[in-house]
């Protein structure tokens, strides 16, 4: 269970703005919070992907629901 989840909603922006504004929210995060991303950027999984193992943190969980890609990420 994470201490806290907060939601970016970066959908209709493409990359590199997805993961530039997840670093953002992540620095001003604890370890253990949880940050979901909302996006339709299709380069957001493989985004995450490389940027999670690149910063140490953990991708719990990526979904598509039609357009809309629900990413998880947790700071470590």
């Amino acid at each position: 269970m994470p201490q806290s989840m907060q939601t970016l909603d970066v959908q209709g922006m493409s990359c590199p703005i997805p993961v530039v504004k997840t670093a953002k929210a992540m620095k001003a995060m604890s370890p253990g919070d949880e940050l979901e991303i909302l996006a339709t950027d299709p380069g957001v999984e493989p985004d995450m992907k490389a940027w999670t193992k690149q910063t140490g943190n953990e991708l719990v969980s990526i979904d598509q629901t039609g357009k809309v890609f629900r990413v998880v990420v947790r700071k470590n």
